[in-house]
């Protein structure tokens, strides 16, 4: 075996190493975190990266919109906070939307690690925490200062003393300041996590810091990448996608160019900032939209600085994809969760058709609450709950969509019993939506129904973020659309899919999320396909 050969040999177990531990720090803050969000649904991000800012290596835990944001944040952070200007101690902060991963519940934390006297890297790690105060998770703000509390590029932690009047401020500001600031040290102990697993892996290999290693790991994703991009023909193409919006329609408009270089994105011609809190920072559009390319192109090559530097994405400054501050953005994922079906149509063509139909891809995530100071006329217990819940995806090529399933965003479904457990709240009904997936040779996945109410039938609010209720999913290659969402109040009227409302007392609320669409014409599908959904009762 050549020389050649052991350096493969060993920079693939230090990548496998390197998987292992930032794997490692992301279980850490899902065990140790407070909110339901972290906990039961894996709303985080979670990586290594070298001095420079690059991201090495991220855990398979986490959700994309936070992991290619958080890749641009780190960068952000040593701007203001040169790495060899701190501490073994320091731990660093924030929350803010254009700077982080988009909008103000998520944290983002930095971590620098020390050998030697030296630093060799960082860990960065972020979490959506359940509440920051002002309106609340949901789209109603106006600008982002009403969205809640905005921290800052700064220290949580200072050569290893709390910054206790920033954790005072958090404190003062939100509704459940236990779990705020627990949340926050969630953050500090996964990136610690890190930091020894990382040291005891450089001693084990003999190593005093990841300079080479880091070059190599990103060079060669860079290469392979950029290989995979090569096989295809190049070109321009384009794509347009239309969603609810939150009080008119959003137009979504895509080119995508495959070129020797790479491929770039642009969103120019996309609907203008919304007066509403759907608005979406250019971190976090560059973030799905370059995941959207990596699900078909390079899908086992690493994500990482490497790979993630020949996908270039663009919008114009002022459109709903590049919102400047101080536009309100809480509710981002409304929008930019739909990009990848977005540059999945832009790459139908050049990939011969081999994409899937679109899904019903935005989280459906309910924001619950109530109690003394919140309903009027309440004196319960008040309480805020973020709930997740998914529609269908679209059909695939050769097999049908899932249903029930959050793509884009991979985040998990908050089960009833810790909605029940954690708020006054009931869930009547939770069971497929038959009929929801569009019908086509391989059909949309199903979306869910789920029935809300009061445990002591109370009038209670929810906070809205729906979208695909008056724009569906659309099917691909002569499959048909999946059903449109739903929101209503049982036996009564139709409530909108975006803002807050009121639920009466003794009323309960019904969700039905959408379907996916169908790919291939309906006529074409395997009947044996069709008996056993019926079986199943998905038809």
């Amino acid at each position: 075996m050549n020389r050649s050969s052991l350096d493969r040999i060993h920079t693939q177990i230090l990548w496998d190493r390197l998987l292992a531990v930032v794997e490692e720090q992301a279980q850490t803050l899902v065990r140790t975190a407070f909110s339901t969000t972290v906990r039961e649904a894996g709303d985080i991000s979670a990586g290594v990266f070298d001095t420079q800012g690059r991201m090495l290596a991220q855990a398979v835990t986490g959700t994309p919109g936070h992991v290619n944001a958080m890749a641009a944040s780190v960068g952000f952070f040593l701007q203001k906070f040169p790495v060899e200007d701190l501490h073994p101690e320091d731990v660093l902060l924030t929350n803010d939307p254009w700077y982080g991963t988009g909008h103000l519940n998520d944290f983002t934390v930095i971590t620098p690690v020390f050998r030697k006297g030296r630093p060799v890297a960082l860990f960065a790690a972020t979490s959506h925490i359940a509440d920051v105060g002002g309106l609340g998770f949901g789209p109603d703000g106006r600008q982002v200062f009403e969205e809640g509390l905005n921290i800052p590029m700064g220290y949580l932690y200072r050569a290893g003393e709390p910054n206790e009047v920033l954790l005072e401020i958090l404190r003062a500001n939100v509704r459940d300041p236990r779990s705020a600031e627990g949340d926050l040290h969630s953050l500090t102990a996964c990136n610690r996590a890190g930091v020894e697993s990382l040291l005891a892996t450089l001693d084990e290999f003999g190593m005093d810091d990841l300079d080479t290693a880091g070059r190599v790991i990103v060079d060669n994703s860079r290469d392979a990448m950029l290989a995979e991009i090569r096989k295809l023909p190049f070109g321009t193409w384009s794509n347009a996608m239309r969603i609810d919006g939150y009080d008119e329609p959003v137009d979504l408009v895509c080119s995508l160019t495959i070129s020797e270089t790479g491929i770039d994105v642009s969103f120019d011609g996309s609907s203008p900032v919304c007066s509403h809190g759907i608005n979406v920072p250019l971190t976090y559009t560059q973030a799905y939209a370059s995941f959207g390319v990596r699900c078909v192109v390079g899908n086992d090559i690493p994500n990482n600085a490497g790979s993630l530097e020949v996908v270039r994405v663009t919008a114009p400054e002022g459109c709903i994809l590049n919102a400047p501050r101080p536009a309100a953005v809480s509710a981002r994922h409304a929008i930019g969760q739909m990009l990848p079906d977005v540059v999945l149509g832009c790459l139908e063509e050049p990939l011969g058709g081999n994409v899937p139909a679109e899904g019903a891809s935005c989280l459906f995530g309910p924001v619950f609450l109530g109690g003394r100071g919140l309903v009027p006329g309440s004196e319960s217990e008040a309480f805020v709950i973020n709930a997740f819940y998914a529609g269908g995806t679209g059909g695939r090529p050769g097999k049908d969509g899932l249903d029930c399933t959050a793509f884009p965003s991979g985040v998990k479904s908050t089960p009833v019993e810790i909605t029940e457990n954690a708020a006054p709240l009931i869930i009547w009904q939770k069971e497929y939506r038959p009929g929801s997936g569009g019908a086509g040779e391989f059909r949309g996945g199903v979306g869910q129904i789920m029935e809300f109410a009061h445990v002591g039938g109370e009038a209670f609010m929810v906070s809205k973020m729906f979208d695909r209720i008056k724009h569906p999913p659309r099917g691909r290659q002569g499959g048909e659309p999946g059903e449109p969402a739903r929101v209503y109040v049982k036996g009564g009227d139709e409530l909108r899919g975006m803002g807050r409302e009121t639920i009466p007392a003794g009323c309960s609320m019904v969700l039905e999320t959408a379907g996916g669409g169908g790919r291939g014409k309906p006529g074409d599908r395997d009947p044996e396909a069709n008996a056993e959904d019926r079986q199943k009762d998905l038809l």
